[in-house]
């Protein structure tokens, strides 16, 4: 092993043996390179004064060489902040005014310890890092029956690891925090588990309320007191688009500092909370009240990082450390709020204004892009393919009976004629099977 991986990990088995646990061969494994081409060009870049032939870049009249076709569609930007190589933990401007706006969004983390954000290629690249730092073939990855298919890509396919399910709502139609925790407590022989929180839920919509969340926390802090290392992620892609009394902070600062065993990953990103899909910024945040457990987290980060895309598009992430620091930036993003709160309100008026009889009932949702039909007496792929083929509507079907439909994407205005456009087709192939 490496002697940098190997001192890494000494560290972190004094700082926290149940951390080190938790790694995975690779985890242990990987590290930054302290000498390298990295290192000595950032030395460089202080102290060559006359010349600096280290980086591969190429430059001209001082900055970095560009061409016209390019530059002339980013005049707004200095060539600098374009072109040049991104770190390889990204833009540090960019890693601070993030972290800024999680204490913000999440005035709990004040008194909590975690790490400057590192970032990412978007969301499923730091769901990637987890899984590459944390996940061997057959660890346990937990997640509820109603899931983001990716998942099982990133964790079972690349890794190996055994995808565990439980039911995300229970019998009352609320967060089945004891099917969390039955779930995990049924993985102690393993001794580790992997716990994936993704609220707002993809593809339901749904994000528990305050007391629902102390459910969650008990359910990881009872795992942990039973001897499991819980490795608790929250994908919070959807964060902050909240629209009823639900969690309003990510479930990140209530597992911050939970208990030993517990270490606390938040992945998040500008991708759907900025509306900045194909920019691909997203950053992963670990929290430890110990400094040498960041360190050492951040440092096997940045070499996976290093080793698979060695750094983040430049261009992407200052357009959004711009966005950040712009005094326009809130009230533009509580406009888009506001429009998204519409579409999902209104998505509820029609749903429970008894028009559509008794062919579905749905989920409960309350936040984020999407929610669930639960089709009755006809499977989803069939109305699927019937929507798509006679009416030109595009869903997503999940399953037997669960219909994914995707109301951030249409206006508000056209919501009714949407759903009743479903409703008609649901009635059509209910009616040819009698």
């Amino acid at each position: 092993m490496n002697p940098i991986a190997q001192q890494l990990n000494e560290t972190l088995q004094t700082e926290n043996s149940n951390v080190y646990e938790m790694l995975s061969a690779l985890g242990k494994a990987i590290y930054f390179p302290k000498e390298g081409i990295l290192s000595q060009s950032a030395e460089a870049k202080t102290k060559a004064t006359k010349f600096n032939a280290t980086i591969g870049i190429a430059t001209e009249g001082g900055q970095p060489m560009h061409l016209k076709v390019i530059q002339e569609t980013l005049t707004a930007y200095n060539p600098k902040d374009i072109y040049e190589y991104a770190p390889p933990g990204g833009k540090p401007e960019l890693r601070a005014a993030w972290r800024t706006k999680m204490l913000k969004e999440n005035p709990s983390l004040e008194v909590k310890g975690f790490g400057t954000p590192i970032v990412t290629n978007a969301l499923t690249h730091g769901l990637s890092i987890v899984a590459d730092l944390f996940a061997d073939a057959g660890d346990a990855v937990i997640i509820p029956n109603k899931n983001w298919e990716n998942y099982e890509l990133t964790f079972g396919v690349r890794r190996g690891a055994e995808i565990v399910e439980y039911p995300l709502y229970n019998e009352q139609t609320r967060f089945n925090s004891e099917g969390l925790r039955e779930a995990m407590l049924a993985q102690k022989d393993k001794g580790k588990v992997i716990v994936i929180l993704n609220f707002p839920n993809n593809p339901t919509g749904y994000t528990p309320d305050p007391a629902e969340g102390e459910e969650i926390i008990a359910a990881i802090r009872d795992a942990a007191e039973a001897g499991i290392n819980v490795v608790a992620v929250t994908d919070d892609a959807y964060f902050g688009l909240f629209f009823e009394d639900s969690l309003q902070e990510s479930l990140f600062s209530k597992l911050a500092e939970l208990h030993p065993r517990v270490l606390a990953v938040k992945v998040d990103g500008a991708t759907k909370e900025e509306y900045v899909w194909g920019f691909r910024v997203g950053f992963i945040t670990y929290a430890s009240k110990s400094a040498a457990t960041l360190n050492v987290l951040e440092q096997k980060t940045l070499g996976i990082i290093r080793s698979t895309i060695s750094s983040g598009p430049h261009p992407s992430q200052t357009f959004v450390l711009r966005a950040l620091n712009s005094p326009e930036f809130e009230l533009q993003k509580a406009e888009k709020y506001d429009i998204m709160k519409g579409r999902a309100n209104r998505v509820k008026a029609l749903l429970d204004s008894g028009r559509y009889g008794d062919v579905w009932s749905y989920y409960p949702f309350n936040s984020g892009y999407f929610m669930c039909l639960k089709l009755s007496g006809v499977t989803a792929e069939t109305v699927r393919v019937h929507l798509l083929n006679q009416y030109g509507i595009g869903t997503i079907a999940l399953g037997e009976t669960d219909l994914r439909v995707a109301f951030s994407c249409i206006e508000e205005e056209n919501l009714e004629e949407l759903y009743d456009t479903i409703f008609k087709a649901v009635s059509e192939l209910i009616a040819e099977q009698a």
